[in-house]
């Protein structure tokens, strides 16, 4: 037997391998890097990329096209921006930017391409949906009449929330934006309603910190948490509120009903005018790009309660949006009060004077109104918003005025013993029974005689006598979900009962 030498056994294995060698062909077009800055890469060679298409890198990451121009294309990087280089290659996918979807994501905690952040390993996706989608039209849609309870006393009973609705929250930093996001989103345990909380642009430490509380209080059993931190780029910051809405889709297809938390859109709006910055696209006011109002519009317009013949779900919307100095007039605040359903505006005068939630009547209100209330709530709380709304007036008139007849006295005292029971600390939603038997009790004059300083004791010995010893009449609101006589003189004779011993 010859023995090859060392060199003629490697040209045999060359020679081997070129016999066994199939060749593939990979069709595509492929383009290369001209610039890529803070996040954002220009490519040139890629003209039959489509809007919201995917591309992808030598290196692997991924990127999303959202500026198309004659002669190149603008993309946001999704990953490590620093990796990509002047001269790298890049080809089209074909497909667009898609979040995967399961049930398995509730009670997670991911980012807004679908990685997990939470340390409890990969979640198995059941089909992809496109994190951009044209909203239902109007034949897809239904009224919008059953309510969304916050737990919220001052929501519930004024500025009511329908499942479906689009009910913006606004006011200045640190009034309590957030807290009323997430007393929601507690009080929905055992309401079938599935919870997105999406954080953008918002400290780690702080979302760490909601995670944590929506952990303790059991929520995070129908919870998912969407995340892009204040550390992440810009283009993750801008695709995490189209995430959010694209999994809460996912639900209500099946015919769930969903609520998504927007924390906040401000900060959405400062993203995405970094990137169209960037992408040299004209600024206008405020220096945003002239198409802002379009970004947060098809959004939230996702947001609708379906016709039974279409699944029959709804996506309720609750966007933030972060003020100046109460400043309602600037410009996204004003963009996004004209799209949504509504606002409730939390007022800094009334945050540090202890009125919490610092909700200002008269400047918030619900477009769908008493629809997405129970019969019952209706009943007591009618005349509730313009009470407050006189007392308000009448309360900076008495401050001038040293002689008051009697009329306006009694509306000043019962404005306030009313300002004072819709107070409510936080992590504590009250069951809307609980809020009808309350407010029952100011409505018909019994708290009209209880000092003030005394209501807060009021409040909870009433409840937890009413829960002991009538639970038969809180039942019962809660299955008729209206007031009748008998009901009102049986509610009023149990409130003269407990009042005797009080």
């Amino acid at each position: 037997m010859v023995k090859l030498s060392k060199s003629n056994q490697i040209a045999a294995d060359i020679i081997k391998k070129l016999k066994s060698y199939e060749g593939k062909v990979e069709i595509g077009i492929t383009g290369e890097v001209r610039e890529v800055a803070d996040g954002v890469a220009r490519i040139s060679g890629l003209a039959q990329l489509s809007y919201s298409e995917m591309v992808e890198f030598e290196n692997g990451i991924l990127g999303v096209a959202i500026n198309l121009e004659e002669d190149e294309v603008g993309a946001i990087i999704l990953g490590d921006y620093l990796s990509i280089h002047q001269g790298d290659r890049v080809k089209g996918t074909g497909r667009l930017l898609s979040i995967g979807v399961s049930d398995k994501l509730i009670g997670r905690v991911i980012d807004p391409l679908g990685n997990t952040l939470d340390g409890k390993g990969s979640i198995d996706t059941e089909k992809y949906y496109p994190i951009e989608k044209i909203a239902p039209g109007v034949v897809k849609r239904r009224p919008v009449n059953t309510p969304l309870q916050t737990g919220l006393k001052s929501i519930d009973s004024m500025i009511p929330i329908g499942r479906g609705q689009r009910e913006l929250i606004i006011g200045d930093r640190g009034t309590g934006k957030t807290a009323i996001a997430l007393d929601t989103i507690i009080n929905q345990k055992g309401q079938n309603v599935i919870c997105i909380y999406v954080a953008i642009g918002q400290k780690a430490s702080r979302v760490a910190q909601i995670v944590d509380v929506l952990g303790k209080h059991h929520a995070m059993e129908h919870t998912i948490v969407v995340v892009a931190n204040a550390s992440d780029p810009a283009s993750l910051q801008y695709i995490a509120p189209y995430t959010g809405c694209s999994i809460g889709e996912y639900f209500m297809d099946k015919g769930g009903d969903v609520l998504v938390v927007y924390d906040d859109l401000s900060k959405h709006a400062w993203a995405y005018r970094e990137i169209s910055l960037i992408l040299r696209r004209p600024s206008g006011r405020e220096a945003y790009p002239g198409d802002v109002f379009y970004l947060h519009s098809r959004l939230l317009e996702r947001a609708c309660r379906k016709a039974s013949e279409f699944g029959g779900g709804s996506l309720t919307a609750l966007p933030i949006i972060e003020t100046q100095a109460g400043d309602l007039s600037s410009y996204i605040p004003t963009n996004v009060i004209s799209i949504t359903d509504g606002q409730i505006y939390l007022e800094s005068d009334l945050f540090y004077a202890g009125i919490r939630p610092a909700v200002n009547v008269g400047l918030s209100v619900s477009r769908v109104g008493g629809s997405a209330q129970i019969k019952a709530m209706k009943q007591v709380a009618g005349r509730l918003r313009m009470d407050l709304a006189q007392y308000r007036e009448l309360a900076a008139f008495a401050q001038f005025a040293t002689d008051l007849d009697e009329k306006t006295r009694q509306q000043i005292e019962r404005g306030a013993r009313f300002m004072e029971i819709l107070k409510q600390r936080q992590f504590v939603p009250m069951s809307v029974e609980k809020q009808v038997i309350l407010l029952f009790a100011g409505t018909y004059g019994f708290l009209d005689d209880i000092p003030l300083t005394r209501l807060a004791e009021f409040e909870t010995k009433y409840l937890e006598y009413m829960e002991t010893i009538h639970r038969k009449l809180i039942a019962e609101i809660k299955k008729e979900g209206k007031l009748s006589d008998e009901l009102i003189e049986d509610l009023k004779q149990a409130t003269v009962d407990f009042k005797k011993n009080f």
